[in-house]
Protein backbone atom coordinates (compact mmCIF):
# COMPACT_ATOMS: atom_id res chain seq x y z
CA UNK A 1 0.00 0.00 0.00
CA UNK A 2 1.19 3.27 -0.95
CA UNK A 3 2.09 5.12 2.46
CA UNK A 4 1.28 8.75 0.48
CA UNK A 5 -2.33 7.88 -0.23
CA UNK A 6 -4.30 9.20 2.67
CA UNK A 7 -7.99 8.17 1.08
CA UNK A 8 -10.18 6.05 2.76
CA UNK A 9 -12.91 3.69 1.12
CA UNK A 10 -15.88 3.58 1.18
CA UNK A 11 -17.36 -0.58 1.86
CA UNK A 12 -20.58 -0.36 2.76
CA UNK A 13 -23.34 3.21 3.20
CA UNK A 14 -26.27 3.53 4.97
CA UNK A 15 -28.63 6.25 6.36
CA UNK A 16 -29.55 6.93 9.79
CA UNK A 17 -31.64 9.78 9.42
CA UNK A 18 -33.50 11.93 6.87
CA UNK A 19 -34.71 14.61 7.79
CA UNK A 20 -35.82 18.01 5.34
CA UNK A 21 -32.70 19.70 4.70
CA UNK A 22 -29.86 17.16 6.37
CA UNK A 23 -29.08 13.57 5.65
CA UNK A 24 -26.90 11.41 8.52
CA UNK A 25 -24.83 8.62 7.40
CA UNK A 26 -23.24 5.78 8.58
CA UNK A 27 -20.42 4.55 6.04
CA UNK A 28 -18.08 1.23 6.78
CA UNK A 29 -14.60 2.19 5.60
CA UNK A 30 -11.51 0.70 4.52
CA UNK A 31 -8.92 2.61 5.79
CA UNK A 32 -5.07 3.52 3.41
CA UNK A 33 -3.56 0.93 6.30
CA UNK A 34 -5.83 -1.56 5.16
CA UNK A 35 -7.81 -1.97 8.30
CA UNK A 36 -11.65 -0.91 8.78
CA UNK A 37 -13.49 1.77 10.24
CA UNK A 38 -16.39 3.41 10.44
CA UNK A 39 -17.71 7.17 9.96
CA UNK A 40 -20.83 9.05 10.73
CA UNK A 41 -21.70 12.27 8.83
CA UNK A 42 -23.98 14.52 7.56
CA UNK A 43 -24.89 15.48 4.00
CA UNK A 44 -25.80 18.80 3.50
CA UNK A 45 -27.15 20.99 0.17
CA UNK A 46 -24.37 23.81 0.44
CA UNK A 47 -24.82 27.24 1.31
CA UNK A 48 -24.04 31.05 0.43
CA UNK A 49 -22.96 33.73 2.34
CA UNK A 50 -23.34 37.74 0.94
CA UNK A 51 -20.90 40.63 1.88
CA UNK A 52 -23.45 42.88 1.19
CA UNK A 53 -21.96 46.42 0.87
CA UNK A 54 -23.83 49.55 0.92
CA UNK A 55 -22.47 52.60 -0.96
CA UNK A 56 -21.26 53.86 2.07
CA UNK A 57 -19.10 51.20 2.65
CA UNK A 58 -20.85 49.37 5.65
CA UNK A 59 -22.08 46.10 5.58
CA UNK A 60 -25.94 44.35 5.90
CA UNK A 61 -25.50 42.16 8.74
CA UNK A 62 -28.38 40.22 10.63
CA UNK A 63 -29.37 39.51 14.49
CA UNK A 64 -30.97 35.92 14.45
CA UNK A 65 -32.07 33.38 17.32
CA UNK A 66 -30.04 29.90 16.35
CA UNK A 67 -32.07 27.28 17.65
CA UNK A 68 -29.79 24.51 18.51
CA UNK A 69 -27.46 27.28 20.81
CA UNK A 70 -30.69 29.15 22.17
CA UNK A 71 -28.97 32.57 21.51
CA UNK A 72 -29.01 35.19 19.19
CA UNK A 73 -26.21 35.82 16.58
CA UNK A 74 -24.90 38.70 14.62
CA UNK A 75 -23.97 37.14 10.92
CA UNK A 76 -23.82 38.43 7.25
CA UNK A 77 -27.29 37.13 5.04
CA UNK A 78 -26.71 33.72 4.16
CA UNK A 79 -28.78 30.53 2.74
CA UNK A 80 -28.64 26.92 1.77
CA UNK A 81 -28.55 26.38 -2.22
CA UNK A 82 -31.68 24.69 -3.01
CA UNK A 83 -31.70 21.48 -5.69
CA UNK A 84 -30.02 22.51 -9.16
CA UNK A 85 -29.35 26.10 -7.68
CA UNK A 86 -26.15 27.23 -9.05
CA UNK A 87 -24.72 29.16 -6.00
CA UNK A 88 -24.95 32.68 -7.36
CA UNK A 89 -28.47 32.57 -7.70
CA UNK A 90 -28.98 31.34 -4.26
CA UNK A 91 -26.73 34.55 -3.00
CA UNK A 92 -28.71 36.64 -4.92
CA UNK A 93 -32.46 34.68 -3.64
CA UNK A 94 -31.20 35.07 0.01
CA UNK A 95 -29.66 38.67 -0.13
CA UNK A 96 -33.31 39.44 -1.21
CA UNK A 97 -35.31 37.22 0.62
CA UNK A 98 -34.24 38.33 4.26
CA UNK A 99 -32.78 41.87 3.64
CA UNK A 100 -34.64 43.22 0.67
CA UNK A 101 -31.60 44.17 -0.91
CA UNK A 102 -30.53 42.95 -4.62
CA UNK A 103 -26.98 43.85 -6.04
CA UNK A 104 -25.90 44.57 -9.51
CA UNK A 105 -22.14 43.40 -8.80
CA UNK A 106 -21.23 40.06 -7.63
CA UNK A 107 -17.09 39.06 -6.90
CA UNK A 108 -16.82 35.31 -6.28
CA UNK A 109 -14.46 34.91 -3.60
CA UNK A 110 -13.75 31.82 -2.17
CA UNK A 111 -15.40 28.84 -0.36
CA UNK A 112 -14.85 27.29 2.82
CA UNK A 113 -15.66 23.61 4.24
CA UNK A 114 -17.26 24.85 8.01
CA UNK A 115 -16.96 21.41 9.54
CA UNK A 116 -15.27 18.85 7.68
CA UNK A 117 -14.77 16.35 10.84
CA UNK A 118 -18.80 15.38 10.26
CA UNK A 119 -19.98 16.76 7.38
CA UNK A 120 -19.57 18.16 3.29
CA UNK A 121 -21.05 21.50 3.66
CA UNK A 122 -19.44 23.83 1.32
CA UNK A 123 -20.04 27.41 2.13
CA UNK A 124 -19.17 30.20 -1.08
CA UNK A 125 -18.73 33.21 -0.31
CA UNK A 126 -19.45 36.27 -2.39
CA UNK A 127 -19.18 40.12 -2.51
CA UNK A 128 -21.95 42.14 -3.27
CA UNK A 129 -21.98 45.96 -4.35
CA UNK A 130 -24.35 48.06 -5.77
CA UNK A 131 -27.15 47.35 -3.87
CA UNK A 132 -30.67 48.82 -3.97
CA UNK A 133 -32.97 48.14 -1.09
CA UNK A 134 -37.04 46.52 -2.17
CA UNK A 135 -38.82 44.74 -0.46
CA UNK A 136 -37.61 41.56 1.72
CA UNK A 137 -39.27 38.11 1.08
CA UNK A 138 -38.39 36.06 4.25
CA UNK A 139 -40.17 32.94 4.94
CA UNK A 140 -42.65 32.82 7.41
CA UNK A 141 -40.46 30.86 9.99
CA UNK A 142 -37.28 33.44 9.70
CA UNK A 143 -37.32 36.53 12.53
CA UNK A 144 -34.78 38.62 11.48
CA UNK A 145 -33.35 41.97 12.47
CA UNK A 146 -31.40 44.28 9.75
CA UNK A 147 -28.60 46.66 10.13
CA UNK A 148 -25.46 47.90 8.96
CA UNK A 149 -21.73 48.66 10.28
CA UNK A 150 -18.48 49.15 9.01
CA UNK A 151 -15.90 46.29 8.19
CA UNK A 152 -13.84 47.90 10.85
CA UNK A 153 -16.59 47.75 12.95
CA UNK A 154 -17.53 43.87 12.16
CA UNK A 155 -13.39 43.19 13.05
CA UNK A 156 -13.99 44.84 15.98
CA UNK A 157 -17.23 42.82 17.02
CA UNK A 158 -15.38 39.49 16.11
CA UNK A 159 -12.76 40.38 18.48
CA UNK A 160 -14.37 41.08 21.42
CA UNK A 161 -16.78 37.77 20.84
CA UNK A 162 -19.77 39.63 19.85
CA UNK A 163 -19.44 38.21 16.04
CA UNK A 164 -18.60 34.09 17.02
CA UNK A 165 -20.71 33.16 13.58
CA UNK A 166 -17.49 31.11 11.49
CA UNK A 167 -18.90 31.48 7.65
CA UNK A 168 -19.39 34.99 8.68
CA UNK A 169 -15.82 35.90 10.80
CA UNK A 170 -14.16 33.54 7.60
CA UNK A 171 -16.43 35.94 5.39
CA UNK A 172 -14.99 38.94 7.51
CA UNK A 173 -11.77 38.27 6.84
CA UNK A 174 -12.14 37.68 3.12
CA UNK A 175 -13.40 40.96 2.51
CA UNK A 176 -10.81 42.81 4.67
CA UNK A 177 -7.99 41.06 2.41
CA UNK A 178 -9.82 41.10 -0.92
CA UNK A 179 -10.94 44.81 -0.64
CA UNK A 180 -7.64 46.11 0.08
CA UNK A 181 -5.78 44.53 -2.55
CA UNK A 182 -3.76 41.84 -0.65
CA UNK A 183 -6.16 39.19 -2.20
CA UNK A 184 -7.92 38.01 -5.10
CA UNK A 185 -10.52 35.64 -5.36
CA UNK A 186 -9.84 31.56 -5.56
CA UNK A 187 -9.26 31.53 -9.40
CA UNK A 188 -9.63 27.68 -9.31
CA UNK A 189 -12.83 27.54 -8.03
CA UNK A 190 -14.57 30.21 -9.85
CA UNK A 191 -15.57 27.80 -12.52
CA UNK A 192 -17.33 25.89 -9.81
CA UNK A 193 -20.04 28.10 -9.24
Amino acid sequence: MNSDDLTETCISSETIVEGGMLLVKRDQVLLPSGASSQREYIIHPGAVVIIAMLDNGNLVLERQFRYPLNQVFIELPAGKIDPNEAPLLTGQRELLEETGYSAQEWVYLASQHPCIGYSNEVIHIYLAKNLRLGEHNRDADEALQIFEAGLSDCLAMVQRGEITDGKTIIALFWAEKYLSGQWQPFPSLLSKT
